[in-house]
């Protein structure tokens, strides 16, 4: 992990974009205090439902069932309005 001034990463970001694009995680510090990361982007995954469901399995839960009250737009416009 490398770490640079926010002065440095502003004049030298292309270079750093490289690096990053390459793995590398670099601190970005103001006054010698960390401020931010540049990291390498990940894609954002779904939910994993099968993950989810074998969860259940092992906590012996074999069936799920989903409810919502009649009521509850009637809830939730009272609620934050």
């Amino acid at each position: 992990m490398k770490t640079v001034s926010i002065r440095d990463a502003k004049n030298r970001l292309t270079e750093f974009a490289r690096e990053v694009e390459q793995g590398e995680t670099i601190v970005v510090t103001r006054n010698g205090r960390p401020v931010f990361d540049l990291v390498p982007h990940r894609k954002r995954g779904g939910l994993n439902l099968e993950a989810g469901e074998a969860y259940l399995r092992s906590q012996g839960i074999t069936r799920t069932e989903m409810y919502i009250a009649d009521d509850f737009d009637d809830r939730c416009r009272t609620i934050f309005c």
